[in-house]
């Protein structure tokens, strides 16, 4: 019995490797490396889609310039700020904000807008006579989207302006039709980027107008102005 203990002894030590065992166990490690007994993350929810339709409130703030003889009376670009509550008619999304193959989008709107203008570049510093311009109008815009974030828009306006100043500030100048409300038409250019914010959506525009009351009162005139502004909507 005693010599035969060192023999069970032997049996009990683990037998070493062979090198067909070791390349058997890393193979199959490097199988199950990508598996885990661990719980998974779930899947990130996608952000809410835009407000497409409903009430919007828009603010734009920009430049506004003019052409023809009063241009050359103000002699450069003035502060712009416009204000412009519409309603958003047509639907060409689905519940989760895809788009559903439909054209366009249709609001009918209306605006307000203040211009500060003045003469300085035209008479002396003495002289120089400030003359803000208010303007309303009511119209359409015609919206075409790229994607659920991305589109751009058409719009057409029509309403009326007039030079809020002293009486005879811009007789003098030959433009006294300024003073009384006049006439305006013109339409804009948009691109509209929607936010994850669906409320929110940032804007670039600009547009033409002709504005009948600015025409000078001797010989031909072509009385128009431009503008360009950054704009934030809100849809509710």
């Amino acid at each position: 019995m005693l010599s035969a203990a060192p023999a069970i002894a032997e049996d009990d030590q683990p037998q070493p490797l062979t090198t067909e065992q070791a390349e058997s166990a890393i193979k199959t490690a490097d199988e199950r490396k990508d598996l885990s007994t661990l719980p998974e993350a779930p899947l990130e929810a996608p952000p809410p889609p835009p407000h497409r339709n409903g009430l919007v409130l828009e603010q734009s703030l920009g430049a506004e310039g003019f052409a023809g003889k009063f241009g050359g009376l103000v002699g450069h670009p003035v502060p712009w700020i416009q204000t412009t509550l519409g309603y958003e008619l047509f639907r060409c999304h689905d519940d989760k904000g895809n788009l559903r193959g439909c054209p366009f989008e249709l609001m009918v709107l209306a605006e307000g807008d203040l211009a500060f203008g003045d003469t300085g570049s035209s008479v002396g510093p003495t002289q120089n006579r400030p003359f803000p311009i208010l303007a309303f109008g009511g119209g359409i815009r015609l919206g075409f989207q790229f994607t659920n974030r991305f589109g751009m828009y058409l719009q057409g306006i029509a309403g009326g302006d007039v030079a809020y100043v002293q009486s005879g500030v811009l007789v003098n100048f030959g433009y006294a039709k300024a003073e009384s409300l006049g006439f305006q038409v013109g339409g804009r250019l948009g691109i509209e980027w929607f936010q994850i914010d669906r409320h929110l959506g940032l804007g670039l525009s600009g547009g033409a107008r002709y504005l009948a009351n600015v025409a000078y009162e001797v010989g031909g005139d072509l009385p128009l102005a431009w503008d360009a502004t950054a704009d934030l909507r809100y849809t509710f």
